[in-house]
């Protein structure tokens, strides 16, 4: 009897364990930056968007790895938020006034291409 109780709430543990998780998605994107600066501002504004629990922006690969509750938050919430502290993801671009409030060491768009296609 004591084996088949442990057995039956081994399960509901498990089970309970496994449907708390669901809830969390682990997604990349690519985000444009250069430096160290670039990589702080980026994950700051990620990890301001409810919902987002982690995140880490690798600087070579400009890969920003996100783990977040899909319940409050999305992708495009979270690129939206990216965009508002100058940097460009490939489905949402910065504004001007935003990306030329970074500092000059984190421009990373060429000086000759016309961003008013960007907005």
């Amino acid at each position: 009897m004591k084996n088949n109780v442990f057995i039956v709430i081994v399960a509901m543990l498990i089970s309970s364990l496994s449907f708390a998780q669901d809830k969390n998605k682990k997604m990349t994107f690519e985000v444009d930056g250069k430096c160290e600066m670039c990589k702080m501002r980026i994950e700051k504004a990620a990890l301001g968007v409810s919902g987002v629990k982690y995140a880490v922006w690798d600087i070579p690969t400009h890969e920003l790895s996100l783990i977040l509750d899909e319940r409050k938050t999305n992708a495009m919430a979270i690129k939206s938020a990216i965009a508002e502290v100058g940097h460009d993801s490939k489905e949402l671009k910065a504004t001007k006034e935003a990306y030329d409030n970074v500092h000059p060491c984190c421009k990373y768009r060429d000086d000759n291409t016309d961003d008013s296609d960007k907005h």
